[in-house]
């Protein structure tokens, strides 16, 4: 095989993410030509991407040592620095002779951005004690590496790295209006970007005022978008969970109404009217109940995004809670539909029934918070 065609190869196979099978033949390569540079720098490539940073160092040394201003060579060799254990401060310093062979490549600005960002937040945690850092705390140290992720940024508007480099630094400092202006530039470029379109979804889903149905709707539709999103699943998971527990509300509502009609509810005066209810009235009771379900969830279910639809189902067969929720749902409802179909003479029985559904539904929705949910959760792990 050519040296061409090897390296044609080698590159064909990296871009297929067969790095091993790449590792190979570029060892073969620079085994039988040790003066191939650029060899020796895909070949450290492979090492990195396969979790071997002493061997990245070792190759990106011979590339180095063949051509001292291989750019790509030298942010290699950063990345490999940083994954042996070398520290940060070797790595930003190979950066900076990178910045200074091609000040004008954005990837050079990129990755120096970030690197230097953790070398001030490291120095500052020193200065501190090694107590845990704020916002405020980075954001007095980031001002470098904001500047550099900016110049990356002028030099390449139409590429995503260095947005996103620029997102991290906004993130570690609590600069929300950066981040969203950050999201908004990533998803121009690519909108199925995971990263910044959960966190899109995740703000316009938590706007306060937003029904848990249409915070539903909003992120299965990112989903379709970026389906890999294991963040946008779990939030998926917590809208419907949302749905789900709304139910609930639905069903107190027919179990208070029960109560009226036969005069055991709150608000009960002391003058109810006549037991047993007429037959017309108990299903003229159970009618109203009916409505209830069909325009509070049912249509609303169907209006639903498939996604949302296909979420429900899931979610019921994979949370405890979820089913806890539903089932807590039908059982009240149940309870009203006992309390005006039986044909009751004295109230002593449904009133106990309606007070009993009532509080015990009460008491597990104050409960069942998602904070609650989570240390359970984490309970059972443990």
């Amino acid at each position: 095989m050519s040296t061409d065609q090897a390296m044609e190869r080698a590159e064909a196979l990296l871009s297929l993410e067969r790095y091993d099978e790449a590792r190979t033949l570029l060892a073969r390569r620079v085994a039988a030509a040790p003066e191939d540079a650029a060899a020796w720098t895909e070949l450290a490539r492979c090492h990195a991407k396969l979790g071997a940073p002493q061997e990245a160092l070792t190759a990106t040394g011979e590339a180095l040592r063949l051509e001292p201003e291989n750019v790509n060579a030298l942010l290699l060799r950063a990345q490999a620095l940083v994954g042996s254990g070398a520290g940060v401060d070797a790595a930003v310093d190979t950066l900076r002779e990178a910045v200074r062979i091609r000040p004008q490549f954005w990837g050079c600005w990129s990755m120096l951005a970030d690197y230097a960002l953790r070398q001030a937040i490291l120095r500052r945690a020193k200065e501190t004690g090694g107590r845990e850092l704020t916002h405020e705390d980075v954001a007095a140290v980031a001002e470098g590496a904001i500047a550099m992720a900016e110049q990356a940024i002028r030099l390449a508007p139409e590429e995503v790295r260095p947005y996103e480099v620029r997102r991290f630094i906004a993130g570690l400092t609590g600069d929300d209006a950066t981040i969203d202006a950050m999201d908004q530039a990533i998803l121009r470029l690519d909108p199925t970007h995971s990263e910044a379109l959960s966190s899109r979804t995740r703000r316009a889903a938590n706007t306060p005022g937003v029904r848990a149905s249409r915070a539903a709707d909003l992120i299965a539709e990112a989903l379709g978008a970026a389906p890999d999103s294991s963040s946008m699943r779990k939030e998926l998971d917590a809208a419907t969970y949302r749905l789900l527990r709304g139910t609930r509300w639905l069903a107190l509502l027919c179990v208070v109404f029960a109560a009226l009609s036969l005069g055991v509810g709150p608000g009960d005066d002391g003058t109810p009217r006549d037991l047993p209810l007429s037959l017309a009235q108990r299903l003229w009771d159970v009618l109203l109940m009916a409505a209830v379900w069909v325009l509070g969830a049912l249509v609303r279910y169907r209006k639903r995004r498939k996604g949302v639809r296909l979420n429900v189902r899931s979610l019921l067969r994979r949370d405890g809670w979820a089913r806890l929720a539903a089932g807590q749902a039908a059982a009240v409802t149940v309870c009203a539909l006992v309390l005006v179909l039986v044909p009751w003479t004295a109230r002593e029985v449904p009133r106990t029934v309606f007070w009993v559904a009532l509080l015990s539904t009460l008491l597990t929705m104050y409960v069942d918070r998602p904070r609650v949910r989570e240390a359970f959760r984490t309970g059972r792990r443990r």
